[in-house]
């Protein structure tokens, strides 16, 4: 499992290309592409909808119980964005002018060999998708040039990547997209890190966790879980959650709630299906650093191979409750998977997830859970690998309507 989870992570550079691989395995194992909802949304077996690195997969079991189980996830994670005009000479360097996506940890992408990925759009209105390979590096400051720990880093003026060839980034992407770069007429492209994720004992170092660990979880949880499904499994993994998720894609949009509408609408009344349905939120967690353990709260403390962690929040930053919490320990130990929780430090902020704005859109009951890490928002991250397996399978038992 952890090889297959490297080999996804090497080939999901961008949230474009995550979906593309999500969308992939799902026809390869019998789902159908819906283009626009039709009446068979609810017909039973596998159904998916692609757009906009974003993807919603649902399998219609025969005889479906009138009730969803949805995992949610995002497929973007925290970096740099090509800006339109990317191309730009300095001091004899060609670089690439970036736009800060989400927050990274900038010191992070220092020193790193990095690809540009993403999507570009042609003239004739086609989508091709792109990975360049590692061709640019954003180089840190000699040591003997300034004096402290580390650097001012300016987000304008220190994060340029300096271009490794002598040729603008746009053709480079056209040669990746196999099209003309004169029929370029936008795109989005954003950074990673090049290098492949990496066993460390128990360890798996690598670029993406923060959100692929869900993504890649959920769609083994959904393959593994639907043959023997009793209620109908939604998978939904949205773009642009690093950035708020209030687009078309995001868990703000109105994706997952057209999908899951129609599906409804050929069993009853949406509105109730939706609210007696359930939602587990995939996101990485904080597992405690060992070098700032005052940053956690003293009585919680997620470990890494201690197993997927329940997020719980007083005000609201995520949205489980009492009752979704318990759906989710019941599904932990239907697994054999043991469970922690992570709750704030008073002191310290709280991010947040799909969860609440999900939720709150749709009127879904939904807990919020994840792979703990280290690292969360550097360009390389650090999970365990057995939660990893454990994640998968407490999922797996979620779909399947542990009791």
């Amino acid at each position: 499992m952890t090889q297959s989870f490297i080999d996804f992570l090497a080939a999901s550079p961008s949230a474009f290309h995550a979906a593309a691989n999500v969308a992939e395995r799902l026809e390869d194992t019998g789902f159908s592409r819906s283009v626009s909802l039709d009446d068979d949304a609810h017909a039973p077996g596998g159904h998916y909808i692609e757009r906009d690195g974003a993807v919603v997969a649902w399998w219609v079991p025969e005889g479906a119980h009138p009730r969803f189980r949805v995992v949610g996830s995002h497929t973007d994670s925290p970096g740099f964005m090509a800006k339109p005009d990317p191309d730009v000479v300095r001091e004899g360097c060609r670089q690439v002018a970036v736009e800060v996506y989400g927050g990274p940890i900038l010191a992070s992408w220092f020193d790193r060999d990095l690809t540009f990925a993403g999507r570009v759009v042609t003239a004739d209105r086609t989508e091709h998708l792109v990975n360049t390979g590692p061709v640019a590096r954003v180089p840190n400051l000699a040591i003997h040039l300034y004096r402290g720990d580390v650097p001012e880093i300016d987000r304008q003026v220190h994060t340029q990547p300096i271009l490794g060839v002598d040729r603008p980034l746009l053709e480079l992407a056209a040669a990746s997209a196999g099209v003309d770069a004169g029929d370029i007429v936008a795109h989005e492209l954003v950074t990673a890190d090049a290098q492949r994720g990496k066993v460390l004992g128990d360890l798996l170092s690598a670029g993406r966790l923060d959100n692929l660990t869900s993504v890649w979880a959920s769609l083994e949880a959904l393959l593994a879980a639907k043959d023997d499904a009793e209620d109908i499994l939604v998978l939904a993994a949205f773009n642009h959650e690093e950035v708020g998720s209030a687009s078309t894609a995001g868990a703000g949009g109105p994706l997952l709630e057209r999908v899951l509408t129609r599906v409804a609408s050929g069993f009853g009344d949406p509105a109730a299906i939706i609210a007696d349905s359930i939602q587990v939120s995939a996101d990485a967690a904080h597992a405690v650093h060992p070098n700032y353990p005052g940053k956690h709260d003293p009585t919680h403390h997620p470990l890494l191979n201690r197993g997927p962690v329940l997020k719980i929040n007083a005000n609201q930053r995520y949205a489980s409750n009492a009752a979704t919490e318990a759906e989710w320990i019941i599904a932990c130990r239907a697994a054999g998977v043991p469970v922690q929780t992570f709750v704030g430090n008073n002191a310290v902020p709280c991010g947040s997830t799909i969860g609440p704005i999900s939720s709150t859109r749709l009127g879904l009951p939904t807990v919020d859970v994840g792979v703990p890490l280290l690292s969360m928002h550097s360009a390389r991250e650090l999970c365990g690998v057995d939660d990893m397996d454990y994640f998968a399978r407490a999922l797996t038992a979620f779909y399947a309507g542990a009791r």
